[in-house]
């Protein structure tokens, strides 16, 4: 079949589709945990990024971990980044006020000893739900004292205070995805600012070395969307420089035809090197691969714990997420 297509009178070349090559391949399964872990977010009514962003690793980490990363504050965003498949438009409703113990129980009943949770972007709210971020880390926290909750929010549009009121509720781990190189922010995230997301990583890693606030901060990066290896080394090193402890890097995978494609796959070998120049960077920890995503394998990050009762213990690996 040919690769022309007729516009007017014109015949352009449409790029063929690369095939996705072995190393993305998975393994689709779905054994009994998996189907409890279903069954337990469909009885609570909670929403998960890994069923609403189509992730890759959903069969592996409901499946053999039994866990699952709860999104909060509904299923609709407000904004409409180009890589994303979470329904965009206005949300129907304002946060769901059971929904921090829904969480909480189901943290409990998973018996997570490392939870994470996201949100969508709730640009409506006039704290861009920073509120209801906390109220879902303290029970969390009330319910299960024992487990480690990593938050990945949204950039709250520069919202006075929000940061404030999420860092207040004293998650173990902050974290706020970049996504993306700056070149690529017009295209991919439209409603983003890179300087914004870099600020708000930086001010977290201010208030962390203050003493202000006892956990890590985190980010991660998609590649294959048209940025060059140079702008991935430089992007990492704006990152390093806002005092970010914690990286990931993983191929970004077009979850339909109406968002951006791929532009490469980028081979294990080049992550790897990409891993090894964060590590140079000062990073404590890097995650870096094609099938690897924001909370991929969290339970293997070591970080500060905080304790019940603020006591802190160095260097305890957090078990537990997906």
């Amino acid at each position: 079949m040919s690769n022309l297509v007729q516009i007017g009178e014109k015949r352009t070349e449409r790029p063929a589709r690369e095939k996705r090559p072995d190393w993305l391949r998975i393994r689709i399964a779905t054994p009994d945990r998996y189907r409890k872990v279903k069954s337990l977010v469909d009885r609570l009514s909670l929403n998960t990024v890994c069923q609403e962003a189509r992730c890759p690793n959903i069969y592996e980490c409901w499946g053999e971990h039994g866990t699952a990363t709860f999104m909060i504050l509904g299923d609709v965003c407000t904004r409409r980044c180009g890589f994303c498949a979470v329904t965009s438009g206005r949300p129907p409703m304002g946060p769901d006020p059971a929904e921090p113990e829904h969480v909480a129980e189901a943290v409990e009943v998973m018996a997570l000893k490392h939870a994470v949770i996201t949100s969508v972007d709730r640009d409506d709210l006039p704290d861009g739900g920073a509120q209801h971020w906390a109220d879902v880390i303290e029970a969390v926290h009330a319910r299960c004292p024992e487990t480690a909750v990593e938050v990945l929010t949204p950039d709250f549009r520069a919202v006075p205070d929000a940061l404030d009121i999420v860092l207040g509720a004293r998650p173990e781990i902050f974290s706020h995805n970049m996504e993306t190189v700056p070149r690529m922010y017009r295209k991919a995230r439209p409603g983003s600012r890179y300087v914004r997301s870099l600020e708000l990583l930086a001010e977290a890693s201010r208030r962390r070395e203050a003493g202000e606030y006892v956990g890590r901060v985190k980010t991660g990066i998609m590649l294959g969307l048209g940025e060059e290896p140079e702008e991935i080394r430089e992007t990492l090193r704006d990152i390093r420089g806002a005092g970010v402890e914690i990286m990931t890097l993983g191929q970004y995978l077009q979850p339909t035809s109406k968002h951006l494609p791929v532009d490469r796959f980028v081979s294990p070998e080049e992550f790897a090197e990409y891993k090894d120049y964060a590590l140079e960077l000062g990073f404590a920890h890097c995650e870096s691969g094609p099938l690897v995503r924001s909370s991929y394998h969290a339970h293997e990050h070591v970080g500060n714990r905080l304790r019940a009762g603020g006591k802190v213990e160095e260097g305890v690996a957090l078990a537990g997420a997906s």
